[in-house]
């Protein structure tokens, strides 16, 4: 089967470019299951119920999240009710949502976990004891793991900790797509960072000039998105449905 993971979507304008390709892309590569970080959808950051709606009405089956999860109040009650928005599952218990959810395909179940890293990041659960006890249950075959995470060290630690236990494990969170693509040795394919679906001329997302008046003056800045030419990240999968096992992975740049 062929699954797609789409880099952190960053606002109406990433989210406006991903509705313009991904539709045709999917027909074109006979993509089955879509996924998208879509912590960033709203203008500004977080996720907002429209922004979500917006993302799944384009052909995102599930949206993950990380650590920009619960910056909108108003989406709160969505994590709780939409099983396909999911914020990391290493969140406290308290936390509104969930961080695994089980696509049914009707031929084959598909799961997908969202993990959020602690090093340079928030004080969370350990992303490596959440997967063990997520992955104690009676999951599918094919399991897909998005890892929101700053150190690509924490990330390429957990894939080879999952190795041959999940089919991909695939970071998110730089908005940088890495060329590091690769199947691990018992089957789990890894990419340290899918990249980021928004504005190509940006820091991130963001308007140049905004980014380096906060770093030169370290005062708060606003932070607007940039505008001009956008670009859509990803990678796609290869999955063997019998086995979970990544037969090929391939990093996609849409312009």
């Amino acid at each position: 089967m062929n699954l797609m993971m789409i880099g952190d979507v960053v606002g109406s304008t990433g989210c406006k470019f991903l509705r313009a390709h991904l539709p045709a892309f999917k027909k074109l590569k006979q993509i089955d299951v879509v996924v998208a970080n879509g912590e960033n959808s709203a203008d500004g950051n977080g996720i907002t119920p429209a922004s979500a709606d917006y993302l799944f009405k384009s052909g995102v089956d599930v949206i993950t999240a990380g650590n920009h999860t619960f910056r909108r109040k108003e989406c709160y009650e969505l994590f709780d009710t939409c099983e396909t928005l999911l914020r990391p599952a290493n969140s406290p218990p308290s936390a509104p949502g969930r961080g695994l959810c089980i696509l049914d395909l009707g031929r084959l179940q598909v799961a997908v976990i969202n993990l959020m890293g602690v090093v340079y990041m928030e004080p969370m659960d350990s992303p490596f004891d959440t997967a063990d006890r997520l992955l104690s249950q009676d999951l599918p075959r094919v399991i897909l793991v998005d890892i929101h995470a700053e150190a690509t060290g924490e990330k390429r630690s957990l894939a080879y900790y999952l190795d041959g236990r999940v089919s991909a494990v695939i970071g998110t969170h730089t908005h940088v797509q890495t060329a590091d693509e690769c199947i691990l040795e018992n089957g789990t394919a890894y990419l340290s960072d899918a990249g980021m679906t928004g504005p190509l001329h940006s820091v991130l997302g963001v308007k140049p000039e905004l980014v380096i008046q906060k770093m030169r003056s370290h005062m708060p800045v606003r932070f607007d998105l940039a505008s001009g030419d956008c670009g859509l990240d990803g990678v796609l999968l290869d999955i063997d449905e019998r086995t979970g096992k990544a037969r090929s992975i391939e990093r996609v740049q849409i312009r």
